[in-house]
C-alpha cells in the first residue's frame, strides 16, 4: 500500500492494489473515507501510526458505496478502535450483508476489466452501519462535510464535499485513471452521467477519486470538461439506440406478411 500526502497536514491517500481510501485529519481527530479491501486494516493502522498518531483517534469511517474494495476493512477497524461506520441508506443493507451487491450494467469494453477486477478483490464480510446518511447532511469534520447523494454507480453512492477546504471525495462516480472520466461498472449509466454533472458543479480545487490519482490543479475546469464529454457521449449513444430501434421496427413484417421497410 502507498501512503501519499494530498493536502499538507490534512489529507493523505491510501492506495491499494485496487482502489484507494483517504485519511482526513482535524488536529488529532481522524476520519477515513472508504476502507480498502478486506485484510488491509493493519496497513491502514500502520499508515496512521506513521503520522505519529494513534488508530484509536479514528472517529468515523465514511463509506462512499457498498463495493468490497471500499468497505473491506471497515468492520475490523470499527471493532478494534471504536470508529463509527457511516453510509447512505440505499447501500447500507448491502454493506450489512442483508442484500447482494447490485450488479452493474456493463458496456462491452467493461466486461474483461470487470472480470479481472472482481477476481483481484477479496469479498467483504458483513459490516455494521452505525448511521445511515442522506443527501445534504453535514458531518462534523473538515469544518463541515456535506454528504452529496450520487447515484448511478450504485443506488446509495455518495460524494463527500468539504467546501471550506475545496475538497471533494467522489467515490467511484468519477475516476482519474489516465484521464478524468465517468466511473465504470455503473448500475445506471444515465443516472451516473447526471451525478457527474452535479459533482462537477461543486467546483472543487481538489478531487479525490476512488480510482486514479487525486486532481489538485485545474480541477474544476477538468471536471466540467469531463462531465460535458460524458453527457455528450451519453446523448450520442441514446440517439444511436433510438435510431436502431426505429430501424428494427420498420423491418418488422405487418400482419399480411409484408415488410414495413419502405426501401
Amino acid at each position: 500500500m502507498d501512503f501519499v500526502e494530498v493536502v499538507p497536514g490534512r489529507l493523505h491517500m491510501l492506495r491499494f492494489p485496487v482502489g484507494q481510501a483517504y485519511l482526513w485529519r482535524d488536529g488529532a481527530a481522524l476520519t477515513l473515507i472508504d476502507a480498502g479491501h478486506a485484510g488491509s486494516a493493519a496497513a491502514i493502522e500502520g499508515a496512521i501510526r506513521s503520522l505519529g498518531l494513534r488508530p484509536e483517534l479514528l472517529e468515523r469511517i465514511v463509506l462512499t458505496h457498498c463495493h468490497p474494495d471500499h468497505i473491506g476493512a471497515a468492520g475490523e477497524l470499527a471493532a478494534r478502535w471504536g470508529a463509527r461506520v457511516l453510509a447512505h441508506g440505499l447501500d447500507a443493507a448491502v454493506i450489512r450483508g442483508e442484500r447482494p451487491v447490485p450488479e452493474p450494467v456493463l458496456l462491452d469494453w467493461e466486461l474483461p476489466l470487470y472480470e479481472s477486477t472482481r477476481s483481484a478483490v477479496p469479498p467483504a464480510s458483513p459490516t455494521r452501519v452505525d448511521r445511515e446518511l442522506e443527501d445534504g447532511e453535514v458531518l462534523p469534520f473538515g469544518d463541515g462535510a456535506v454528504i452529496v447523494h450520487a447515484p448511478g454507480h450504485t443506488p446509495g453512492s455518495i460524494g463527500v464535499h468539504l467546501p471550506s477546504h475545496g475538497v471533494l471525495f467522489t467515490g467511484d462516480c468519477i475516476a482519474g485513471v489516465g484521464q478524468v472520466m465517468l466511473g465504470v461498472f455503473n448500475v445506471d449509466r444515465a443516472e451516473a452521467v447526471k451525478t457527474f454533472g452535479r459533482l462537477a458543479a461543486l467546483s472543487p480545487s481538489v478531487a479525490c477519486f476512488g480510482h486514479g490519482d487525486p486532481l489538485t490543479s485545474d480541477t474544476a475546469a477538468s471536471l466540467f470538461a469531463a462531465a460535458a464529454a460524458a453527457e455528450a457521449a451519453a446523448t450520442e449513444a441514446a440517439a444511436h439506440a433510438s435510431q436502431s430501434d426505429r430501424s428494427n421496427h420498420s423491418d418488422q413484417p405487418d400482419h399480411s406478411g409484408n415488410s414495413h421497410h419502405s426501401g
